[in-house]
């Protein structure tokens, strides 16, 4: 059994309302879509934009109503489609690493849960396995949420689809998924050390400031993909 630190109080404190922050951001978005009825025109996106939020917070809140919006049902009933070639570039590349980053995100909180649960390890350490299990099903659940945005854009077979989607993604979420890792290392090998309980705040806020991180490590990767056409601009 590892052992684990306890983290002090305030930090707790400031773990929850970080946490809070970024629930109630993503139910607001939500409720935005379900509720008010501003599904987005790629329905992927309608878990992508509050997935966000669970770790970008009021970050994503304020992108989703600034710039979401605009590609929903009645924006573009009213409006018509944005046009693509006058987006700006941080716009284009913030949508497709938000796209990768959902389904990193609920791919590494099933596994972390998942490596918990079973009381996981690799070599000896369960960081090592989380690593693995977060990569995996990172990867797979990138991959699905890339071919839901990849297919209906392009009208391609199933199976083109699928080999589209993977080589449109793989590079972005092994980017996203090193500056996650980085992340976690640092604060259960070095800030932390010898490691969190995932049965705190403060391990999730970390988590958190980690996928942040991630989102930036893959800013540069997916600013290429779209440039040479492996990702859509959407």
């Amino acid at each position: 059994m590892e052992k684990h630190l306890q983290p002090a109080g305030w930090i707790e404190v400031v773990s929850w309302f970080s946490l809070s922050m970024a629930f109630v951001c993503a139910l607001a978005v939500l409720a935005d879509v379900l509720l008010l009825g501003r599904r987005q025109h790629m329905w992927i996106m309608n878990l992508v934009y509050p997935v966000t939020a669970l770790y970008w917070g009021p970050v994503a809140l304020w992108f989703y109503f600034a710039h979401g919006r605009r590609t929903s049902q009645p924006a573009l009933e009213k409006h018509g489609m944005p046009d693509s070639g006058r987006l700006l570039s941080w716009n284009v590349q913030s949508k497709a690493i938000s796209h990768c980053g959902a389904g990193c995100t609920v791919g590494d909180i099933a596994a972390e849960w998942l490596v918990f649960a079973t009381s996981l390890t690799l070599a000896g350490k369960a960081l090592y396995a989380d690593f693995a299990l977060d990569f995996a099903f990172a990867w797979i659940l990138g991959v699905v949420f890339q071919y839901f945005t990849i297919v209906p854009m392009r009208d391609i077979g199933r199976l083109k689809g699928i080999w589209a989607a993977i080589r449109a993604d793989t590079l972005s979420i092994i980017a996203f998924q090193i500056g996650l890792f980085l992340g976690m290392w640092l604060y259960q090998e070095v800030i932390f050390s010898p490691g969190l309980p995932k049965t705190s705040a403060t391990y999730w806020m970390m988590m958190q400031l980690s996928m942040v991180l991630g989102f930036f490590t893959a800013w540069p990767v997916n600013a290429w993909l779209v440039r040479v056409g492996w990702k859509e601009k959407m």
